[in-house]
């Protein structure tokens, strides 16, 4: 329901940019993003405290407290329904693209009536947006490489940004009776960055019985198939999801087809044809008789191989190195003792350094760095020196009262156009954790934007590169950098890369944490919280960071946080 509703308060937000309206729109956006973040359901909420207890999310005054009510108890907003019919803009569609924000839809709207997608592309393609004041000829060209950007991700989906729906699903089937296993596989088991369906597997007692439960789940919009072993189905949320159901003794068998792509499971079923084997679905044979399949662990053994963690089923060396007992012992999901950015309310984030500090904590965590953005960012409200010495005495303030996690002082600083820093030497040089970033001319050319972050990263108090690529999975592809490049310089600089566990960023990616890894750059996993639902996306940078074959020797924050310092220049 939350994720529902922030979409409307977001979208009703944008409505009454379209019509001009002040104030309103930043006051719903606000409401949007807290509710998207909070961990607990607003009907919960609003059934254990009621109106009051709603009042009580940071961001929601009577006005939306009200709305969220009305859309509890009728699943409509009025207010949203009306002004959509008056402008009917698809507001999704549209903002999906890079560089499209409120201003310049109402700019497309109201100067040539664009209302889809496949307008503003007609238009853009057309050459039409370039004699848009605001827009431009640069500003066309950028709208047109979006939208091929997006073209290319097209039914995909970030699975953390739907995840809670996903394990609703999953723990739905998992709680029904007859179902002694079950496992998310597919690309999400491999925690790949996208995904383009769901797929579950499960051993059960009564197969007919749990696929006629599946079909029939309140979240399944269609049917598609309904067999003797497998039901695929269209889900409300926009996603197919496949369930199949196998034997206990196949199950191992199964999760390993399952899981790995397709030229993974071509190259181990080849190996396993060439040491006498069958390898299929069902079980590893010999002849007619099986002879391993119950467990993954069972299957690997017996062809004379470490297991391979799903993440590694890639066909990218994993089945040469787990033959010759060289597979690295991946960084595990709970290793992580610290996150070195998050962001609160004294920025653009939601929530306050305490609450951000206790739900830490009540995470398993020891230590969280204070990472709010600098002033060059105006849009967050960044933090000047006078204000993040203000910070500094509430962080103090905060950990006398606060025991069992240790509060670090830190910054997100915002990367100047020509590389220098957007905080002092004197303010940085007192920080325990400086992260740096770029937030704007995303538009440089390769060379010149390699320069400018590398320049940054000379910087002696310059610590961490945070989203190093600057990439928003299905929105933009990043700014152009050499990353070669920039990894030498890492290394050379002694500065820490970051994988951003934001499930919309993931930066960086699998193939760029392999590359560190062979220069012996060091890396910290983080989740760029600004929320305190937003604390678990640590999960994802970890799958990030697996698929990239880091260990835990590799990740900073895997150290306790007097040890975490000693690796900083």
């Amino acid at each position: 329901m939350n994720q529902k509703l922030a979409t409307i308060l977001y979208e009703l937000s944008v409505l009454y940019e379209l019509k001009g309206v002040a104030f309103k729109p930043r006051a719903l956006e606000r409401a949007s993003a807290v509710i998207a973040a909070l961990g607990e359901d607003v009907a919960d909420i609003y059934k254990r405290d009621g109106l009051e207890g709603l009042e009580h999310i940071p961001g929601v005054g009577k006005g939306i407290a009200d709305r969220i009510v009305e859309y509890i108890t009728t699943k409509h907003v009025r207010e949203y329904d009306a002004l959509k019919k008056k402008l009917p803009v698809d507001i999704a569609g549209i903002m999906a693209i890079e560089g499209i924000g409120p201003k310049t839809l109402r700019l497309l709207y109201a100067k040539l009536g664009i209302t889809t997608r496949a307008k503003l592309e007609k238009f853009a393609r057309a050459g039409r947006l370039a004699g848009v004041r605001g827009i431009g000829e640069k500003g066309e060209q950028r709208i047109l490489r979006a939208i091929g950007y997006l073209a290319q991700l097209q039914n995909r989906f970030s699975p953390g940004l739907i995840w809670t729906q996903i394990r609703d699903i999953a723990d739905r089937v998992e709680s029904w009776p007859q179902v002694k296993e079950l496992e998310l596989v597919g690309s999400l088991r491999r925690m790949q960055e996208t995904i383009g369906d769901l797929d579950l597997l499960a051993v059960s007692d009564d197969t007919e019985d749990t696929l006629r439960r599946f079909v029939s789940l309140p979240q399944v919009r269609s049917v598609y198939t309904h067999g003797e072993r497998n039901a695929r189905v269209r889900l409300k949320m926009g996603i197919d999801a496949d369930l199949w159901v196998v034997p206990q003794e196949s199950y191992g068998a199964a999760l390993i087809a399952w899981t790995g792509d397709k030229a993974h499971n071509i190259h181990l079923r080849t190996i396993a044809k060439k040491k006498g084997y069958l390898l299929d679905d069902y079980g590893l044979f010999k002849g007619t008789k099986a002879v391993a399949g119950d467990t993954e662990q069972s299957v690997y053994k017996k062809l004379g191989m470490q297991h391979i963690p799903p993440e590694l089923r890639t066909d990218s060396g994993e089945i040469e190195a787990a033959l010759n007992g060289e597979l690295p012992a991946v960084v595990g999901y709970g290793d992580i003792k610290g996150d070195l950015q998050v962001q609160t309310d004294w920025t653009d984030g939601q929530d306050s350094i305490l609450t951000m500090a206790k739900a830490a904590r009540s995470l398993g965590l020891e230590y969280i760095a204070i990472t709010d953005h600098t002033k060059s960012l105006t849009i967050a409200h960044g933090l000047d020196a006078i204000r993040i010495r203000k910070q500094w005495a509430e962080i103090d303030r905060v950990q006398k009262q606060l025991s069992g996690i240790r509060i670090l002082k830190g910054t997100e600083c915002d990367i100047k156009k020509d590389g220098t820093l957007d905080l002092p030497d004197e303010i940085l040089a007192q920080l325990a954790v400086v992260g740096i970033s770029v937030h704007s001319h995303f538009d440089l050319p390769e060379p010149i934007q390699t320069q400018r972050l590398i320049r940054a990263m000379e910087n002696p108090y310059a610590h961490i590169v945070f989203h190093p690529t600057g990439r928003l999975i299905g929105r933009r592809s990043g700014y152009a950098v050499d990353i070669q490049t920039l990894l030498k310089a890492a290394k050379r600089t002694h500065t820490v890369m970051e994988i951003n566990a934001h499930p919309g960023r993931l930066d960086l990616n699998d193939q760029h944490i392999r590359a560190a890894l062979s220069l012996g750059v060091r890396l910290s996993i983080d989740t760029d919280a600004h929320a305190v639902g937003e604390l678990g996306y640590m999960q994802w940078g970890i799958g990030q960071a697996r698929r990239g074959w880091a260990q835990k020797r590799d990740i900073i924050n895997t150290r306790p946080w007097k040890q975490m310092l000693k690796l900083l220049k």
